[in-house]
């Protein structure tokens, strides 16, 4: 699948989400899946989201990664320019600790599609991203799952770490 040009964008709306966009990162590395990064903000330098946004497609992403605190009007507008599918992140940040942000990408007008993910869940919304991509790529779609299955054992192999309780009977997880 490894391709050299970048087929996800993670879009930051100022450098103090940075640290969010490198867990994105990290789970886009993972699984050897081409990206990019970068910082624009909705408010400061709108002309540079819009250009990003619309240019998108014509360079080879398929799935845009927007995340903000705040009022967070960076995926909307992300998502006002382009048809590609965009995966909000609200980043926790002021003094509602990223609420506002939630809310505002989460509370889309009809015909702007943005994919809200919880505060601060940029690894799933990589996840999400790479189950995207996943639909036209079976090899991606079958290290997912094969990523999926070994998440799974580690659970089932957490119980075995139940002390100074009675534990459920492996039966009934059957």
């Amino acid at each position: 699948m490894m391709k050299k040009e970048p087929i996800i964008g993670i879009l930051t709306g100022s450098a103090s989400d940075l640290g969010s966009a490198f867990k994105a990162a990290e789970v886009l590395r993972e699984f050897d899946v081409p990206f990019e990064a970068g910082i624009a903000s909705a408010h400061r330098t709108p002309e540079d989201v819009v250009n990003y946004a619309s240019g998108a497609r014509g360079r080879g992403i398929k799935v845009i990664i927007a995340m903000a605190g705040l009022s967070a009007a960076l995926p909307g507008v992300v998502a006002a320019h382009t048809t590609l599918p965009v995966i909000g992140v609200p980043i926790a940040s002021g003094p509602l600790s990223g609420a506002d942000a939630l809310l505002s990408v989460a509370q889309m007008p009809p015909g702007i599609p943005v994919a809200s993910m919880g505060i601060d869940g940029a690894k799933n919304a990589a996840i999400l991203a790479l189950r995207i991509i996943a639909l036209s790529d079976e090899e991606l779609a079958h290290r997912l799952e094969a990523w999926s299955q070994k998440a799974a054992d580690a659970v089932r192999a957490s119980r075995e770490k139940i002390e100074n309780m009675p534990a459920i009977p492996p039966i009934a997880f059957n």
